[in-house]
C-alpha cells in the first residue's frame, strides 16, 4: 500500500474504481450526487456576506446554499474540495514529485515564459469552466461521474461535449506541436 502511495502516477483503472466506490458511498450515506460546484457558490456567498450581508440574504442564487438563519455552513462538498487539495499535496509529497511550476514547459513552448500571461490564461480558463458548470447546473464531477452513473442522458451529452471541447481547445491552444512538446 505504501508503495502505491509513493507512485507519481496511479493506474487510471484503480482511480476510476475508487471514484466509483466514493460515488456509491456518497449516494448511499448522504443521498446526494458527488459534485463540487455548489461549494464554490457557498464560498463566494460566505465571503460576500462579510461585505454585503443583505444582498446575500436576498439573493436566490446564494440562499440555496445557506442555513435557515442565513449563515453558510461547512458541508461535505466543501470538505471534499478541501480534501482534493490536501490529497493532491500529500500525494505529490509522498511521491517526491512536488514542485512549484509557474509556467509549464508545454505552455512556454507555445506562448513564452511570461508568468503574467500564464496566470491570465489560467484565470480566464477557470472563469469559463465555472460559468459552464453553473450554466450546465453541475460540474464535471456532478455530470460526468454522478450523472453518468445514474444513466442520465443530459450527463452523457455533457460528457461527450466536455471531451470534444477539451480536445478542440487543446488543439487550438497548443496545436499539433503541443503533443510532441508534451512527450519530451
Amino acid at each position: 500500500m505504501i508503495r502505491l502511495l509513493k507512485q507519481s502516477r496511479w493506474s487510471p483503472y484503480l482511480v476510476g474504481t475508487g471514484v466509483g466506490v466514493l460515488s456509491w458511498v456518497t449516494f448511499g450515506l448522504m443521498h446526494k450526487a458527488l459534485g463540487t460546484s455548489t461549494s464554490l457558490v457557498s464560498m463566494a456567498g460566505a465571503i460576500e456576506s462579510v461585505v454585503a450581508p443583505e444582498h446575500v440574504k436576498n439573493n436566490a442564487y446564494y440562499t440555496k446554499t445557506m442555513l435557515a438563519d442565513g449563515k453558510f455552513f461547512l458541508d461535505w462538498q466543501m470538505m471534499l474540495v478541501i480534501g482534493l487539495v490536501l490529497g493532491a499535496m500529500i500525494s505529490a509529497w509522498l511521491s517526491r514529485s512536488f514542485k512549484v511550476e509557474h509556467v509549464p514547459d508545454i505552455w512556454a513552448a507555445r506562448f513564452g515564459p511570461s508568468r503574467a500571461l500564464r496566470y491570465a490564461g489560467a484565470f480566464v480558463g477557470g472563469v469559463l469552466l465555472l460559468f459552464g458548470a453553473r450554466l450546465a447546473d453541475g460540474c464535471t464531477s456532478g455530470h460526468a461521474i454522478s450523472g453518468s452513473l445514474q444513466l442520465a442522458i443530459s450527463s452523457w451529452v455533457f460528457f461527450a461535449c466536455f471531451f470534444a471541447a477539451g480536445i478542440a481547445t487543446a488543439l487550438l491552444v497548443y496545436g499539433k506541436a503541443g503533443r510532441r512538446n508534451a512527450q519530451g
